[in-house]
């Protein structure tokens, strides 16, 4: 009977640490996308907000928003903003630029990653669309311009962290991601020809 006592210890045993070991990897799956969920929420890490259209307030107040860009080591896009800097009424509906240039002999796919500084303002930017929204697929010695919509919400006059800041950077950083299937054939065959 003995054995039975031990075979039974050592199964809990076992299926608690199988347990601990599937709740762990469950949640460092989930962790990524609930960071994400907890930063477009708060404006955390300076994450900005989205919208489907613009403020239904503007104030008299403004604050300067600087435009930033960088690249990734890999990324050999040219990337920069078409403007650094604009002078904008809090709660009015704003369009800026950026420009990419593809100076390669091949098509090349990027996302951008972005982010607001000061962090507490990220809560207050909100972005109504954006070229970070999806990915962009430029092909060889294709320069493109790309708008981001946004405005300052309001409510940043009433957020003590927030309020009366003189200036916000909205920053892009562009990395290199896998070329969709229809590019991926393009360039394919552009080495098959290279070739022969």
């Amino acid at each position: 009977m003995r054995w039975w006592r031990d075979l039974t210890a050592n199964g809990r045993v076992v299926a608690l640490t199988l347990a601990t070991v599937i709740g762990m990897g469950s949640l460092g799956w989930a962790a990524v996308p609930l960071y994400d969920l907890f930063c477009r929420v708060t404006g955390y890490g300076g994450t900005t907000a989205r919208a489907e259209a613009g403020s239904d307030v503007v104030l008299d107040q403004t604050v300067l928003v600087r435009f930033d860009a960088s690249r990734e080591r890999d990324m050999p896009w040219d990337f920069r903003p078409e403007q650094t800097s604009m002078e904008v009424r809090i709660g009015e509906t704003h369009l800026a630029f950026y420009e990419a240039t593809n100076p390669t002999d091949a098509p090349v796919a990027g996302t951008a990653s972005y982010n607001v500084a000061p962090y507490a303002a990220g809560l207050h930017f909100v972005k109504i669309d954006c070229f970070c929204f999806e990915e962009q697929v430029l092909m060889p010695g294709e320069t493109i311009s790309m708008p981001v919509t946004f405005y300052v919400d309001p409510a940043i006059v009433d957020d003590p962290e927030a309020k009366g800041i003189p200036e916000i950077t909205l920053s892009y950083t562009f990395h290199v991601t896998d070329l969709p299937d229809e590019y991926a054939a393009l360039q394919d065959d552009d080495a098959v020809r290279t070739t022969n």
